[in-house]
């Protein structure tokens, strides 16, 4: 199925019969210029391939996380490709993700070898210059209802990163730096890289 958008109309949202995960697998691989999530209701989410200088924050805001998760050894990181199916049934993909290796070993290898039925304990959305906050926040509570320990949203417009945690009131922090809890205990996330990818 062909989908001509013009940009100027992205985000955009389809509706959509009920897919497995092979067809929305499949369906993504139509369309690799697109980049697709499904809401909890089976609406398709069209977005616009990543800015630059946003991919370059979103590899930054990676690395660090991988290399604390391959020190630390207690779980897997994981990037903005990597899709969960989360229990209301939508198909999301934070821009960065840590999952403990324990929830790993409760799924068969197949699940491994597809989308992980389940939400990361700790999951980073970073926003971009053309995201729009409000649709970001309500993200950001979907990881928390859907099972999230910790989520941080990092706007580099405003410098600051919004802290979500369960049955907790958000809190917006701002500085070089934001350290981890609970299930990211021991990360500290240095953001001097994540605001001005270009300092040297």
């Amino acid at each position: 199925m062909a989908i001509v958008i013009d940009e100027a109309f992205l985000p955009a949202t389809l509706t959509s019969p009920p897919m497995t995960d092979e067809e929305f697998a499949n369906f993504c691989s139509e369309h690799p210029d697109l980049f697709f999530e499904m809401t909890a209701d089976g609406s398709i989410v069209i977005m616009p391939p990543t800015y630059s200088l946003t991919a370059a924050r979103n590899q930054e805001i990676g690395a660090q996380l991988q290399n604390w998760a391959t020190l630390d050894g207690r779980g897997i990181s994981t990037d903005a490709s990597g899709g969960f199916v989360l229990p209301n049934g939508a198909r999301r993909s934070p821009d960065a993700a840590w999952t403990s290796r324990a929830r790993l070993r409760e799924l068969s290898r197949e699940s491994l070898e597809r989308y992980w039925h389940l939400c990361p304990d700790f999951a980073i959305e970073l926003r971009s210059s053309s995201d729009r906050i409000r649709p970001l926040r309500e993200k950001m509570e979907e990881w928390i209802a859907n099972g999230a320990q910790l989520a941080w949203l990092i706007d580099p417009e405003t410098r600051t990163v919004e802290i979500y945690r369960p049955n907790r009131a958000t809190e917006t922090v701002s500085g070089e730096s934001v350290t981890g809890e609970g299930p990211a205990e021991g990360f500290v996330l240095q953001l001097a890289r994540v605001w001005d990818p270009l300092a040297s």
